[in-house]
Formats: C-alpha cells, structure tokens, sequence
C-alpha cells in the first residue's frame, strides 16, 4: 500500500452501488510503480473518479490464461459495469477487458436512492498525506522499461499482463470459491446447478468407459425440455492435415448478424476446434443461432504473455453482449472477468436491419 492507508474491505456484492474515490485519494493507495498489491491501477481508469458505478460482479477469483488454465484468487477486488478498459493509454489494445477495481479505490453508496449520493468532494483531492506515486508514475507503469522496449516495439504493462502478479493460486476443489460465487451474486443457483449437470456429464463422457454417446444424448433432451444449450463440447469436422475455410462478409461496427448453428460451426472447425488458428470455445455454444450486434472489428490487442501488441490480419469480430460466462471451464468456473471471444466472419451470416430481437444475458445463457 502507499504512503496513507484507506479502508479497503468492503465486502461488496453485485448489484451495490459505489463511487470512485478521487485521484489524490488512490494516488496514495498506490506503490511507486502505480500499483496496489501487485494490481495496476491504468491511466484510462482517471476518467471513472468521483462517477458512480453499480458493481457488475466481485473480482475475488479470476483466469490468467498466460500462466495455464487454473483459476487465480484476487483478494479486495471488484469489477463494475460498463467499464471496461479503451487502451487509449496501451497503443489502442482493441480487447476491451474488464477493469479490476480494488476495494480500497471505491466507496460504498447507500442502496436507498444512489442517485441522491453526493460524489467525491472536490475538497479531498488536496487532503492527507502525499501520496508516494503521481499520475506521471501511472503513465509510466503501462510501459515495461527493458531491452525489449522499443519505441518501434513497445513492451506493455497492464492490469492483463499482471494477473498472475496480483492473485494467488487457487484449487478447483476449493468449494469456498463457490459458496462465494453465490453469496456475493456472482451466479444464481438455478446457473451453479445448471453447469454441475454439465460437469457430472463431461466427467461420465470421458471416463472412457463407453458412456460418451449416451450421455450427451440424455444431457441434450434435458437442456431441450429446460430451454438450455445443448452439449457444447464436441469434435470439428475437419480432417487433420486439410484446411479450414474461411468467408469474407466485411462485417462493420453496428451492423446485424446471427450467429450460426452450432452444427453448421463444428463443420469449419478441425478436430482441436480450430478455424485457421482461431478457436471455437465451449463458451461460445449458448450464443450460436442468436442475433447480435458487430462490437468492433479487432485488428490489435496486447498478448497477455509478452506485452506486444499483436496485429491481427485475420477476420476478427467482437460481438455486443457476447462474452465467456466460465459456465463450462474445467478448472476457472464461473470466472467474472467476462471476457470478449473472438468470432470468424464464416461463423456468423448478415441479417436485416430489425433489431436485435433475443436481448438475454449472457449469464442466462449458460445453462
């Protein structure tokens, strides 16, 4: 922590209301290198001081692919709505993640009417001790300052690339995340029971004892009955060693498109669920046959890993609304960050200009 110490544990669910401390009061949070046990705090985060947010869902456990596909523990941690990162301060990174908030940034409002809740005076940005760290030294924290920093080849620093940093490793089998999950309003319990059924079902279709076939039929004539996905772990059809097709539809921001079936998908997919070095995720079945609207076209985002930024020359759409529930994932459920998947334009088909018409949320989807 910095040099003035601030309340931090708050305990906050989904669903509560809060309001971004100021600038000079998370200034004194932060470490020399603009960091609070570990976490960056991001220039483009500034713009959220002293503005009320709702809590999308709390922060206390989440993935970092980089580092394998456990889950990791995020201690005082939450995300809010709507705020996800721009990149203004990152080279445009086109990721759009969801901002970690730690508690000790936030205040808590008071659920009765937070519209009447005043924001954070004016008067608090010249109080208390100097912070250790300056907005300069923020700035100066999104670049990792070694001899693969270039400035034709910028090495990036960002809350993404220092996950594994800012959690502790976290079990599977630590049902105390689970019990979390629900307490806090993370996931409802009709969502938990919904992917134990999936888990008790993959676990009986891999156990190599013949009982795959049977089992995905049994578990798709429940989803049919409940209005659920169907088995969302399959083969693609593609044969090793023969290309995987592609279309070009030159989709643009705002425009209409539906997603395809799933059977229409696995048929552009390899036998790794791979389309020309893209994959298609679990997590993405509950979307296919949906209408939704292009988010943006994503040409560059920063590799979690190394902190380059990434051209992407392929066809790569991010669509509103669509985005990982963990619902299905082996060993991260139920992972908040809520991250945007990327989809191929051969896996979606232009429609009209109505609007779209199924508006649910992506966590009433995994199911």
């Amino acid at each position: 922590m910095g040099a003035a110490s601030v309340e931090a544990k708050l305990n906050l669910r989904a669903g509560e209301w809060v309001v971004v401390r100021s600038r000079q009061e998370i200034l004194r949070t932060l470490d020399k290198d603009g960091r609070l046990e570990g976490l960056p705090f991001m220039p483009e985060m500034f713009e959220a001081c002293g503005q009320r947010f709702r809590v999308y869902k709390r922060a206390h456990k989440t993935c970092d692919p980089p580092s394998g596909l456990h889950g990791r523990r995020m201690p005082g941690a939450v995300h809010l709505e709507g705020f996800r990162c721009n990149g203004s301060a990152h080279g445009g990174c086109q990721a759009r993640c969801l901002v970690f908030w730690k508690e000790a940034w936030l205040k808590r409002i008071d659920a009765g009417n937070p519209a009447d809740q005043p924001s954070v005076p004016p008067a608090e940005e010249g109080s208390g001790a100097q912070p250790l760290c300056s907005e300069a030294d923020v700035v100066a924290g999104t670049r990792r300052r070694d001899a693969n920093d270039t400035p034709d080849s910028p090495t990036y620093v960002c809350q993404a690339t220092q996950v594994y940093e800012a959690t502790l490793p976290l079990s599977r089998w630590d049902v105390r995340q689970y019990l979390e999950d629900y307490t806090s309003g993370n996931a409802t319990l009709r969502q938990m029971l919904a992917s134990l059924l999936f888990f008790v079902s993959e676990q009986l279709a891999s156990a190599g004892v013949g009982l795959g076939t049977p089992v995905r039929w049994v578990y798709d004539a429940i989803q049919k009955v409940r209005g659920g996905t169907p088995y969302p772990v399959r083969y693609g059809r593609i044969r090793p060693g023969m290309p995987t097709p592609s279309a070009r539809l030159d989709l643009k921001k705002g425009e209409l498109v539906r997603v395809r079936s799933y059977r229409e998908i696995l048929e552009t997919l390899d036998e790794n669920l791979y389309n020309r070095g893209m994959s298609f995720d679990a997590e993405m079945v509950p979307y296919c046959g949906r209408t939704f609207r292009v988010l943006d076209r994503v040409g560059q985002i920063i590799n979690e890993k190394t902190g380059k930024m990434m051209r992407l020359r392929k066809d790569c759409i991010m669509l509103e609304g669509v985005v990982c529930t963990a619902s299905y994932a082996k060993y991260r459920k139920f992972c908040p960050r809520s991250i945007y998947p990327y989809w191929r334009e051969i896996w979606l088909e232009r429609v009209g200009t109505a609007s779209a018409s199924d508006s649910r949320t992506a966590e009433e989807e995994a199911r």
